[in-house]
């Protein structure tokens, strides 16, 4: 008899037409599976095997526009969740009203968007865990006691969903029962099978299953998610491939993603349009197909697109791809390849007038602390013979070393994505906002950018209102909002260096180091609109209209159990007062 090994898991949820979602779930055994919900919307799908498990993305239809209704899933006639003895309300979706025509109006509530990244489903060695409450965890906890708090419309998280290369003591006996971890890869993840004990433990926790359960949440990986600095450089990836356990594992990471993690963040036009899923889904079994795709897109990345852009209302959301999809060959580094950099490019630009917010996800922070970002520019034109061989090579070395390999070490990529958030940020439709939403760094931060103003162009006369040829600060207000980690560390080094980032000292440190390196200035200078705070946490951003506003939590202990404590309550807009019902302009 097959049961629920995993999920559900509520992916997508059309915020066009309000009337249909997506529901991942993990069974058994082969077998359909039947999503029911309360107000007559369903849907069911067979399931489809990969190496041994059986999973299934059921699309809902029917659902009402701009409601709240409680599902279950079944597998034949057995309910099978919510679970008999649950202690935690019914999961349930929620839908916004439809569109107004033509996507003219904003959704009478607006949109509640949570990030942040980077989380431990339990601390490495197991035992007590040292890094304090889960913010996930605490989150959940929330919603499930109090009916009447505000959730989340969408959960956005960047990347680090799990840690192939640092597993909880819990993990290391479930390896240790298959294989000798006195051999490569020891405590660190080889194949599908031990892809699969990750998302176990990250997603069965149970006030984690049942959060996923009913708030949507779109996703991204980072490197954790396959290798720590993941795709670093040209030298990285030729020392990695020749190691013997690599190809299993970079094959495993990215069918695993796929499986537990991609397919989620499609839309029901784009499952059907997947010639991949489909293959899958059409085959007895669906791992070889799966498996070649994999070990195809490792081999050319350009091959496959893990970007790709979703709609709430007048908001925007583009999640880009910052490791699969890098050019590593030293005199062609890039963030995007062209096709992806061109992708990228027509979802941000695209109808501007559609959208009154621009949220751009990014693992990866685009703005940094000062000091760090002239240190990873600087290092990539050692990387590149700047200085001579003897500094390249010493380059490579520090790159390896410090996780020199953001935007920033993309010199020119860093330059060319600045030009497009202004170009996105400019004109007559410009949107109110434009965020880059990013984690990683095991802080929270928000930096935002100043444009050199730019002289007028040929044949503008002076005191005219002619638009610069190029250049000039944006009409937008752009940020680069960091929020990391949710469940996760950081050494009392690392949080010393960050804070010096950021300081005078710093700035003039990274002076001298772009002098040596010759790198010349960066298009934008920047500053510290708030932090850096530490510590388990989320950033949530509240989008009325052309109105935003930001908070940031952080899961602290106390006597009666882990709370969500609000850091900060701020006004990204001068009309946001409202929102927070005061004053919290930044």
């Amino acid at each position: 008899m097959a049961g629920l090994r995993l999920g559900p898991l509520l992916r997508y949820v059309d915020w066009e037409s309000g009337a249909t979602a997506t529901v991942w779930v993990e069974a058994s055994r082969p077998c359909t599976v039947e999503v029911r919900c309360a107000d007559g919307a369903s849907g069911t799908s067979p399931t489809f095997s990969v190496a041994g498990h059986h999973y299934a993305l059921v699309v809902v239809t029917g659902l009402t526009p701009g409601s709240t209704t409680a599902y279950e899933v079944l597998i034949g006639s057995r309910r099978v969740w919510p679970p008999d003895d649950a202690r935690l309300p019914p999961s349930t979706i929620t839908t916004p009203s439809a569109a107004a025509p033509e996507g003219a109006g904003a959704t009478p509530d607006g949109v509640r968007i949570s990030f942040g990244s980077c989380r431990w489903a339990s601390a490495p060695g197991g035992g007590h865990d040292p890094v304090g409450p889960d913010a996930l965890v605490t989150l959940a906890a929330r919603l499930a006691a109090d009916p009447a708090a505000e959730r989340p419309d969408v959960l956005l998280l960047l990347g680090d969903q799990v840690y192939a290369d640092e597993t909880s003591g819990a993990t290391r006996r479930r390896l240790a029962a298959r294989r000798d971890l006195s051999e490569p890869p020891g405590t660190e993840i080889a194949d599908y099978e031990e892809y699969t004990y990750l998302y176990d433990e990250s997603w069965r926790d149970p006030e984690v299953r049942w959060l996923l359960s009913t708030v949507p949440s779109c996703m991204i990986f980072d490197d954790h998610d396959v290798i720590d600095d993941w795709n670093t450089s040209a030298a990285w990836q030729r020392d990695m491939r020749a190691t013997p356990w690599w190809h299993e594992r970079i094959v495993s990471g990215l069918m695993s993603y796929w499986v537990h993690q991609h397919l989620g963040n499609l839309s029901p036009a784009e499952l059907a349009a997947d010639p991949v899923y489909a293959a899958v889904v059409a085959s007895p079994d669906g791992t070889e197909a799966l498996r070649r795709f994999a070990a195809e897109t490792d081999a050319d990345p350009a091959r496959t697109r893990w970007s790709y852009q979703r709609v709430f209302g007048r908001v925007r959301l583009v999640m880009v791809d910052t490791r699969a999809a890098r050019v590593l060959a030293e005199g062609e580094r890039a963030m995007l390849d062209a096709e992806e950099a061109d992708w990228l490019r027509g979802a941000v630009l695209d109808d501007p007038s559609s959208y009154d917010h621009l949220l751009i996800g990014s693992s990866l922070p685009w703005l940094l602390p000062p000091l760090v970002h002239d240190a990873e520019r600087w290092n990539a034109a050692l990387c590149a013979g700047v200085r001579g061989q003897r500094w390249a090579r010493f380059g490579e070395k520090l790159r390896r070393a410090s996780d020199l390999e953001h935007w920033a070490a993309f010199p020119e990529s860093f330059d060319r994505f600045t030009e497009l958030l202004r170009e996105a940020g400019s004109g007559p439709d410009a949107p109110a906002t434009v965020c880059v939403l990013s984690g990683d760094v095991h802080h929270a931060y928000i930096a935002e950018p100043r444009w050199p103003k730019s002289d007028p162009g040929p044949g503008s006369a002076p005191g005219t209102d002619s638009a610069p040829a190029s250049g000039g600060a944006p009409a937008s207000r752009v940020l680069q909002l960091t929020c990391s980690p949710v469940h996760n560390s950081i050494p009392r080094s690392i949080r010393t260096g960050f804070r010096f980032g950021w300081s005078r000292a710093g700035r003039r440190i990274g002076r001298l180091l772009s002098r040596h390196g010759r790198t010349g200035a960066s298009p934008v200078t920047w500053h510290r609109a708030g932090g850096p705070w530490f510590g388990n946490q989320l950033m949530t951003l509240t989008l009325h209209g052309r109105k935003s506003a930001l908070t940031l939590v952080q899961a602290k202990a106390s006597k009666q159990g882990a709370q969500l404590e609000a850091v900060l309550e701020r006004s990204l807009t001068p009309e946001s007062e409202a929102i927070f019902g005061h004053s919290t302009e930044c």
